[in-house]
């Protein structure tokens, strides 16, 4: 009786073995990436933000523009808030009073964005040309895992200087939001090309 129990025991074992192997073959088995929620884009549309600053533009209905309310902040500074994506666009202005401020100011623009060299795999340039309107500029795409993914500046060469800078309130992953980056990179695109001073 003992080697009949030894005997089935063994013929199971068998089995079993042989059935894991049948399981086992057939189709290579390779990871799966890793997933993402999927991601709702909003329509396209924009107000006309013009208040008392010096300067009006395009900005889209599915952000909200608020003042900036940190200490430092000077009366045109604002944030466009992406509350959806949880992200914004910081704003500044600068009225410039010399020639010196208006190459500090421009520096400071650049040194901004390079900070990101670090951790960026490419930072391009594009100058921004629009001579009609006195508009001029350096617009930078940061690609990588960087604080901040686009940053700008705009200005008319003598009296006034306006900055741009894209930041979300999470730890970056570029995978993960460059769908909502490239989104919001055309809102960009459209207040910097729908930008005018008023004075």
């Amino acid at each position: 009786m003992e080697s009949l129990m030894k005997s089935v025991g063994l013929y199971i074992l068998v089995f079993c073995l042989f059935m894991m192997m049948g399981a086992c073959a057939g189709d290579d088995y390779s990871p799966k990436p890793r997933g993402y929620f999927r991601i709702v884009l909003p329509e396209k549309a924009y107000h006309k933000f013009n208040d008392t600053c010096p300067y009006s533009f395009d900005y889209p209905v599915y952000a909200a523009m608020q003042h900036d309310d940190s200490r430092d902040a000077a009366p045109c500074w604002y944030n466009l808030n992406f509350v959806r994506f949880n992200g914004r666009l910081h704003l500044t202005y600068y009225d410039v009073s010399s020639k010196r401020e208006y190459e500090a100011l421009v520096e400071d623009a650049r040194t901004f964005a390079f900070k990101h060299t670090v951790k960026a795999s490419a930072i391009d340039q594009r100058l921004i040309s629009f001579p009609d309107r006195k508009v001029y500029g350096i617009y930078y795409a940061i690609d990588g895992n960087t604080a901040s993914s686009i940053q700008f500046f705009l200005t008319d060469s003598v009296k006034h200087y306006f900055r741009g800078a894209l930041y979300f309130n999470e730890r970056p992953q570029f995978d993960s939001i460059q769908p909502v980056v490239n989104f919001i990179k055309m809102d960009i695109d459209r207040l910097i090309e729908t930008f005018q001073w008023k004075n």
